[in-house]
């Protein structure tokens, strides 16, 4: 059995999100800052990725004053707390082919400290030297203790609810670091 590394290339991967409450939707980006893809036999086996909570970035919010605001938010307690939380991981634990370049992924997905099971389909391209993962994530905002203006929290929010999921979209490029045989 031949057991690959792949190294995540975080200049080459991207994670887009995207919230919405009564009255509409916002989206921007947030950065990995590393991880990796462990193979074995060309399939996927497992992986860990760290996302660096502090580059998240709003992208439809186009006044500089207001996108500053909306940031500094998204940045404090009632959101990430990013100050006392600077990263996010996903440790995957399990993967399951539905279809050929096609994959269920399951892990554990820690935000603020809390973790929770989380699953979700990929796409996986993969060459020799270089593997690419696409797909989405929904996250569930409330079990990661982000209860802002959360409709299962508090009552009379009218428009401005904001909704417990968020997506992320992600493509996730990842290069070969080294190979193992091993005498399974």
């Amino acid at each position: 059995m031949e057991t690959t590394n792949f190294k995540i290339v975080s200049a080459n991967s991207q994670i887009d999100w995207t919230g919405r409450k009564v009255t509409g939707a916002h989206n921007g980006t947030i950065g990995i800052k590393e991880g990796n893809f462990i193979l074995n036999d060309g399939k996927i086996n497992g992986g860990n990725i760290i996302i660096n909570t502090s580059t998240i970035k709003i992208l439809d919010v186009t006044d500089p004053a207001t996108n500053a605001q909306f940031a500094g938010h998204l940045a404090s307690d009632d959101f990430f707390s990013i100050e006392k939380f600077p990263t996010a991981t996903l440790d995957i634990l399990s993967v399951k082919e539905i279809s050929n370049n096609t994959y269920h992924l399951e892990g554990n997905l820690t935000i603020k400290d809390i973790t929770h099971l989380v699953g979700f389909d990929a796409k996986v391209e993969n060459s020799r030297n270089e593997i690419k993962l696409s797909g989405k994530l929904i996250i569930d905002r409330t079990k990661y203790d982000i209860r802002f203006r959360s409709g299962n929290f508090f009552t009379d929010l009218g428009d401005t609810l904001i909704y417990n999921d968020f997506d992320l979209d992600f493509t996730i490029t990842a290069e070969a670091a080294f190979s193992e045989q091993s005498k399974n």
